[in-house]
C-alpha cells in the first residue's frame, strides 16, 4: 500500500525537576542547599531514511514521545538528560502543523535531519535559588514542559517529469514503454491508484526520472476522485507531460480535456499551472477522426506549447519526445518547490506573558509567565512564597492585577492556585 499523508502525535521530553535537598553530614549542623539540577528532555528529530518509500509505517504508530529527563538529586547530583528521539521518513516528505498548516521541514535531501521540538529543559535545584537573607530556599524549579502537537506528515514524489492526464489516456502503458517500471494495465478508469516512479535512460546516457500520476478529473482540486491527495505529487516535477487521448474512441474531446485539468492545476496551485508543458497526443494508431488531433495541434500552436504524436503501444513517436524531454530538462533549473518563507522553529524560551480576566467575581491569571513561576513554587514554605509573590511582582502581574479593579479581600487565582488579595 502506498500511503502518502498521515497525522501522528509527537511531544518532546519533559525536563527533569530540580531537587530540594540540603547537606547533611557529621559534624556539621546546618548543611546549605545543595539540590541538583534536572535533566534535559529528549529533543525529536526527524531524518531521512532511504530505505523507506511510503508512510505505511506511520499508520500503525501513531504516537512518538521523547524520555523525560531525570529528576535532580541531593548533593548536587545532577539528572540524567534524556536521549533524542530520531523519526525517520522517506525523502520528500513535508512535516506540517497541523493546527495552523504551517510548513515545518521539507525533508528532500539525501541524509537531510532536521530538529522539530526541543526537550525541556531540566529544573535548577535549591542551591541555585539561596541568597544572603535566603539561606534555606526549600523549593526548587521544576523541569519546563515539552512541545505536544499533532504533525501532518505529507509525501511528494520527487521526480523530474510528471505524466499528467486523465484516467485511461494511456499514461501507464507509456511508463512501462519507456522505462523499467512495471505498472499496472488495463482498460478501465482508474487502472493506477498509486503513483508510479520510473526512469528513463536515453542511448546517450541520460537519464531522467518520471512519475505516472493517478488519472486527475474535473473537481480534482476539490478532492473528487482521487483528488488532490494526488496533485501534490506533480508539485516537485520540473516538467509536466500532458498526455491526451486523440482516437475519440471513448468520445472525448482533447481540447476540452486539455483545458479542463489545467483549470484544476490552476484551482490548487497558480505555481503548478505554469509549469513548462509538452502536450503528447497519444493512441494515434487507433485515432477514428483526424480532426480531433487538428484541432488540439491548432490550440497548441496558439498557446506556444509543443505537441508530440505518439503511441505508447507500438511505440511510435516515442523516440522524438524522450529525445527532446532531455533536451528541455537541462534549460530548466532544479528549483526548490516547497516554499518556506521562514522555517518554524518551536522553541522553549521563556515568555513572560499573562493574561487576566474577571470571572464570577474572580480575577484569574494565567498565561507562560506566571506558569512557569507557579513551577518553581512550594506552596506549603512561607520563604517559597515570598519568593512567589517578588516574582509576580517582578512580572508585573501585580501591577496590572490593581489596573484591573482589583479590590482587598477579593478572590484571585494563580494558575490552579486560589488566594485572598491584600495590599
Amino acid at each position: 500500500m502506498f500511503t502518502d499523508y498521515v497525522k501522528i502525535l509527537v511531544k518532546s521530553g519533559d525536563g527533569g525537576n530540580g531537587a530540594v535537598s540540603f547537606r547533611r553530614e557529621k559534624y556539621v549542623a546546618a548543611g546549605g542547599p545543595d539540590g541538583g539540577d534536572g535533566g534535559k528532555g529528549g529533543d525529536v528529530y526527524f531524518y531521512v531514511d532511504q530505505d523507506l518509500n511510503t508512510l505505511i509505517d506511520f499508520r500503525y504508530k501513531k504516537k512518538f514521545i521523547a524520555e523525560n529527563g531525570k529528576n535532580g538529586e541531593g548533593n548536587h547530583r545532577y539528572g540524567k538528560s534524556a536521549d533524542d528521539l530520531y523519526i525517520g521518513v522517506p525523502i520528500g516528505t513535508i512535516i506540517k502543523d497541523a493546527e495552523t498548516n504551517e510548513v515545518l521541514a521539507d525533508l528532500s535531501e539525501k541524509d537531510q535531519k532536521e530538529l522539530i521540538f526541543p526537550g525541556g529543559r531540566g529544573g535548577k535545584g535549591n542551591s541555585h535559588f539561596a541568597t544572603s537573607t535566603r539561606q534555606a530556599p526549600r523549593f526548587s524549579q521544576g523541569g519546563e514542559k515539552g512541545i505536544e502537537k499533532e504533525l501532518i506528515l505529507e509525501l511528494k514524489l520527487i521526480a523530474d517529469v510528471g505524466l499528467l492526464g486523465f484516467p485511461n489516456v494511456g499514461k501507464s502503458t507509456f511508463l512501462s514503454r519507456t522505462t523499467s517500471a512495471t505498472p499496472k494495465i488495463a482498460n478501465y478508469h482508474f487502472t493506477t491508484l498509486e503513483p508510479n516512479l520510473g526512469v528513463v535512460k536515453s542511448e546517450y546516457g541520460d537519464s531522467f526520472v518520471i512519475a505516472d500520476i493517478p488519472g486527475i478529473i474535473e473537481g480534482a482540486s476539490q478532492g473528487v476522485g482521487l483528488g488532490i491527495q494526488f496533485l501534490r505529487h506533480i508539485e516537485r516535477t520540473r516538467l509536466l507531460l500532458h498526455v491526451i487521448d486523440v482516437s475519440g474512441v471513448e468520445g472525448r474531446n482533447p481540447v476540452e480535456d486539455f483545458k479542463i485539468i489545467n483549470e484544476e492545476l490552476k484551482q490548487y496551485s497558480e505555481k503548478l499551472s505554469n509549469r513548462k508543458q509538452i502536450i503528447v497526443a497519444n493512441k494515434i494508431d487507433s485515432m477514428q477522426d483526424e480532426k480531433l488531433y487538428k484541432d488540439l495541434e491548432k490550440m497548441a500552436k496558439e498557446k506556444n506549447i509543443e505537441i508530440f504524436k505518439i503511441s505508447a503501444v507500438t511505440g511510435e513517436g516515442l523516440k522524438e519526445l524522450l529525445t527532446r524531454v532531455i533536451e528541455v530538462l537541462k534549460t530548466l533549473p532544479k528549483e526548490e518547490i516547497v516554499e518556506i518563507k521562514q522555517r518554524k522553529l518551536y522553541t522553549l524560551e521563556e515568555k513572560e506573558e499573562f493574561t487576566i480576566i474577571k470571572e464570577n467575581g474572580m480575577f484569574i491569571v494565567d498565561g507562560p509567565g506566571v506558569q512557569r513561576i507557579m513551577r518553581r513554587v512550594n506552596l506549603e514554605d512561607n520563604e517559597s512564597m515570598h519568593y512567589f509573590q517578588k516574582c509576580l511582582d517582578e512580572l508585573g502581574v501585580n501591577k496590572a492585577l490593581k489596573e484591573a479593579g482589583v479590590q482587598e479581600g477579593d478572590t484571585v487565582r494563580v494558575v490552579d492556585w486560589e488566594l485572598e488579595w491584600y495590599d
